[in-house]
């Protein structure tokens, strides 16, 4: 009777020390330029959920009524009684719940036993034998045999825990901190051609500078600093070396092609300096003076999307649209209004610290999203979004084809002020554990404040992954898109950009040739922190100019993350 008591009970004293364990909520934003999430994107602002306390994970239970799964017409119901009211073996969950059909493993069952024992041998020399009978104790030995080389190796597994955790706590960098990074090296180099540039008249009369192979790197580090439960400070540090410039020699093509992991920094600079708080479990917070950014606030549908570990270029990454501004200070709030739908929103400045005019957190260029994700199944997500973005020199700061949309005036040096509105929508589809499909389009409309005329690009992706192709961890990627591409300007004469490059006269007309670009790439993933990644990029009709040669870009990116 008591070995059945004692099955009954062991998952509850099993399950308590299951309970302890807990997840950090600390999350690490691992990027490439700026933001780039690594593996999932995550990129989302929503900390894990707040852990159990440790001190006191489960509570003594004094009477089997305490636990609210537990019904008098469970089979096991007398013999959980009898193990709480008799022997004091069971302890129940912070929320009264007992958890008695999950599964437990042999392991678990010796643990169980064990603390069981232990109770019935307080209770034996406590002198109150009387609830020990002969029989029981016959029991209680059998038990103790033939569960002594489980309980002899849980032993061990102990110890040897015991051994690392204070291994881990003489060395750990810090209690409230967690230090993690990455290094991206990149090695290069395009194919030599010809392009159509200043004046665009049609004919091929300038070498691309940009043919040597060179080396490209960047190091991040980050600090993922624990406040409360529910809140934490992200640091970022950035320092990046070498470029794919010069490329051809005109503001058309200047962004042909930028990697992910490009960005070229004079000295060690910090990325991102942001506050995260769970306002409540459906509502979070940002606010920052580095890192706020539609990137790093908003959850990309996108599984793969990492300039580390995902696409290689910076276009690959994500629809142009969610780069526009490039953010540094403001505020970001993630709201998960139901089980399957979410809205991020945020307000962001390009220069939040500088007071002058034209800049500052609301004077200069500015930039205010938001986005509706949607996930209608586990396969399929989702994501619409509007942004609306003043620059105050006429670039919206995608770095991503045509991103300057208005001219330089020769007299004055500057070019005229936009405001834009934006809009895109972005779609996965998970075909198979080993294949997903997807796509996103996007189309912007910006005029000069107080003056006639409009600027409109588009651009669209269409992409292909393969999650553990050949081997599990490893990656391939199919992607062809048009990046942003001015299909119509009708702005002031001498401010539209097309015929600026063709004649310099800037008057309206929209580009005359389409950019295509198709980026093939595998991941090799040599291990848990490293990686090295082939691929090429193939741009048909680069600058949007019909009479220029194609690009190709041979690449070799190897990351290693700790």
């Amino acid at each position: 009777m008591l070995a059945w008591l004692l099955i009954a009970g062991v998952n509850g004293v099993a399950q308590k020390a299951l309970a302890q364990e807990y997840i950090n909520t600390g999350t690490t934003q691992e990027t490439g330029v700026r933001s780039d999430e690594l593996g999932v994107k995550s990129d989302n602002i929503i900390p894990s959920s707040p852990p159990l306390s440790p001190e006191n994970p489960m509570a003594q239970v004094t009477s089997v009524s305490q636990l609210k799964d537990v019904q008098p017409n469970d089979w096991a119901f007398q013999a959980l009684q009898s193990l709480v009211e008799r022997y004091g073996c069971i302890a129940g969950y912070p929320d009264s719940s007992y958890r008695g059909n999950r599964a437990l493993t042999r392991y678990e069952f010796a643990a169980g036993v064990n603390a069981c024992l232990n109770r019935v041998n307080e209770l034996i020399t406590t002198a109150t034998s009387d609830l020990v009978t002969r029989e029981d104790l016959a029991i209680l030995q059998k038990l103790q045999s033939e569960f002594a080389p489980e309980l002899a190796t849980l032993r061990g597994r102990v110890d040897s825990l015991e051994a690392k955790t204070t291994e881990i706590k003489a060395n750990q960098f810090s209690t409230t901190t967690k230090l993690s990074g990455l290094l991206i090296v990149g090695i290069q180099g395009r194919t030599k051609n010809r392009g159509d540039v200043n004046p665009r008249d049609g004919q091929k009369d300038t070498d691309d500078a940009g043919t040597n192979i060179d080396v490209i790197s960047l190091a991040q580090l980050y600090l993922t600093s624990q406040i409360t439960p529910r809140s934490y400070l992200f640091t970022g540090l950035i320092d990046g070396k070498g470029t794919t410039a010069p490329r051809f020699t005109n503001s058309v093509s200047r962004n042909d092609v930028l990697l992910g992991y490009e960005f070229p920094t004079d000295s060690l600079i910090v990325s991102d300096l942001n506050f995260h708080w769970l306002v409540t479990d459906k509502l979070a917070v940002m606010v920052g003076t580095e890192g706020v950014s539609m990137p790093a606030a908003f959850r990309g549908p996108n599984r793969v999307e990492s300039a580390a570990t995902g696409p290689l270029s910076y276009f690959a990454q994500r629809n142009p649209i969610l780069n526009m501004g490039y953010g540094h200070g403001g505020i970001a709030i993630d709201w998960q209004f139901a089980k399957r739908a979410s809205l991020q929103a945020i307000y962001t400045s390009y220069q939040p610290g500088n007071p002058g005019k034209g800049s500052g957190l609301f004077d200069g260029t500015t930039t205010t999203a938001v986005q509706l994700l949607l996930t209608p199944t586990d396969t399929l997500d989702l994501s619409l979004y509007y942004v609306n973005n003043y620059s105050a020199d006429g670039c919206l700061l995608t770095f991503v084809g045509d991103e300057c949309l208005t001219t330089v005036n020769t007299t004055t040096g500057k070019s005229a002020p936009l405001q834009t509105n934006a809009v895109g929508a972005t779609v996965t589809w998970q075909i198979s554990p080993r294949i997903s499909a997807g796509a996103w389009g996007g189309y912007t409309k910006s005029y000069i404040p107080g003056q006639s005329g409009n600027v409109e690009t588009t651009n669209y992706m269409v992409f292909l992954n393969f999650p553990d192709l050949f081997a599990k961890g490893n990656l391939g990627g199919i992607y062809v898109g048009q990046p942003p591409k001015i299909t119509s300007s009708d702005l002031p004469v001498g401010n539209n950009v097309p015929d600026f490059v063709n004649t310099g006269l800037g008057r309206a007309g929209g580009q005359p040739g389409t950019t295509t670009q198709i980026e093939a790439f595998y991941r090799f993933q040599l291990s848990d922190n490293i990686s090295i990644t082939p691929g090429i990029i193939h741009l048909i009709q680069p600058g949007n100019t019909p009479d220029s040669d194609s690009v190709t870009i041979g690449i070799l990116r190897s990351t290693f993350t700790f």
